[in-house]
């Protein structure tokens, strides 16, 4: 009798990519079945790095809520801390002045320009690319530099203001911005050629990571994800905010949605925020950059003299113009800055320091029950961020601290459908694409 030869049960493996895993862009742990070289099945674990953002804003007054955005993309902040304000404004019934508005716009977009470089630098030197790294990286620095300029801080910045902007930005900025963008522009036209015909790179990411229309629409992705797969949103355009719907701009839009068409499209997105930037800069009115919700404005040193004399019935509810930075009091600045309303935006450091009034009134909105107290109500208010849609829900019982904010992070839907662009390719292909969704870790977990 024949031997019968024994059976062999075939089984796939499991390996763990993090979470701590230099190409895993935070904390990031992916659990991938494989069978072989090709990749079965994908488990996302996000929950290495809870930020308890949503629980400490309901602990902490309004205007101490900024920090954290900050920490929520902290690639780029500066629309972090836009987004939660115009929330808040929304729910307070404030208009910002056209200045602020035109001074958002261009940081957002500088921050846009950072985000994007900081995912393709990322993203090809994870393929061995190390030369665009290095090219990207020292175009971010010069927009950097523009950041530091305009918030005094270059990463966790806290620039934005219920109301307004923590100061007015440098007179000499336009000339300095325009010099950053011009050695941006130039390292993007060298990457250009390094990457978008190099065959190693084409091959690499063309018909990579595939994101169908479909599969973008049921999970809710926006951004640079879902514009590379055909889907044709942009809340600056769908929803126009600030003076975005003032801006002469193209959405770029990709037809495959692989890997390349998603480099292709935060390419071309840098070339329009560029292209936004001179717009706003070359149209920027003057005038004050916080708001000033009724009344007449008084300055300081009025309001102090007045003070001197006993005559304090009337100041409760007065505003004062002072100057956005602690570089003096020189008057001739006076005009180009906005009258402060008193029971919603902070006063200016030189105002806090120099004056009782400008002190009391910085203790006043920082203490417990004395701060701004929106109307009970909620609304949400949402912004084109880096990585796409990023929403802020806030509920106000008519206190000092919000009773509840949600937050809608772009990063979180993409890593949602994350596990749908690596089922099916190959190991090698696993962090390429992982890094071209550019998730952001500090929004995942909130």
């Amino acid at each position: 009798m024949a031997a019968v030869a024994p059976t062999r049960e075939v089984r796939n493996m499991l390996i763990n990519i993090g979470p701590s895993h230099p190409a895993m862009h935070g904390v990031i742990r992916l659990i991938a079945e494989l069978d072989g070289e090709k990749v079965v099945r994908v488990q996302a674990e996000i929950g290495y790095l809870h930020r308890a953002f949503e629980k400490s804003a309901e602990d902490s007054s309004w205007t101490q809520v900024m920090p954290y955005t900050d920490r929520l993309n902290y690639v780029s902040p500066l629309i972090n801390n836009f987004g939660y304000c115009a929330a808040v404004e929304k729910l307070l019934g404030i208009e910002i002045t056209e200045r602020c508005k035109y001074i958002r716009v261009v940081m957002s977009e500088v921050s846009r320009i950072t985000d994007h470089l900081t995912c393709i630098a990322a993203s090809a030197m994870e393929m061995g690319a190390m030369t665009v790294f290095l090219y990207f990286m020292k175009a971010r620095e010069f927009l950097y530099e523009i950041v530091e300029d305009v918030t005094g801080a270059r990463l966790t910045i806290s620039y934005g203001r219920i109301g307004g902007v923590k100061g007015d930005i440098p007179e000499n900025l336009g000339e300095k911005l325009e010099s950053a963008l011009k050695k941006v522009e130039k390292e993007l036209y060298e990457v250009d050629r390094l990457l978008t015909r190099n065959r190693i790179w084409v091959d690499r990411t063309r018909d990579i990571g595939i994101l169908t229309r479909e599969d973008a629409v049921s999970y809710a992705v926006t951004g640079p994800l879902a514009r590379a797969s055909g889907i044709n949103y942009d809340v600056r355009k769908a929803h126009p905010y600030l003076v975005y719907d003032r801006m002469d701009f193209d959405v770029p839009l990709g037809e495959k949605g692989d890997n390349y068409d998603r480099y292709l499209v935060r390419m071309e997105e840098m070339r329009q925020s560029i292209r936004i930037i001179r717009q706003a800069m070359r149209e920027m009115p003057g005038g004050p950059v916080a708001v000033d919700s009724r009344g007449e404005p008084v300055k300081s040193f009025d309001l102090v003299d007045e003070a001197k004399m006993g005559r304090t019935a009337g100041l409760v509810n007065v505003r004062t113009t002072v100057e956005p930075t602690l570089s003096g009091m020189e008057r001739p600045f006076l005009d180009r800055v906005m009258p402060h309303d008193r029971g919603v935006v902070l006063p200016s450091k030189d105002d806090t320091y120099s004056n009782i009034e400008g002190l009391m009134n910085h203790f006043k909105l920082i203490m417990d029950y004395h701060g701004i107290c929106p109307p009970r109500g909620d609304t949400y208010f949402a912004v084109e961020a880096a990585n796409g849609e990023l929403g802020f829900y806030v509920v106000s019982d008519g206190k000092d601290r919000p009773y509840r904010v949600r937050v809608r992070p772009p990063c979180f839907f993409n890593m949602a459908v994350l596990h749908k662009l690596l089922e099916g390719y190959m190991v090698a292909d696993i962090i390429a694409t992982f890094g071209s969704i550019n998730m952001i870790a500090g929004e995942l977990d909130r």
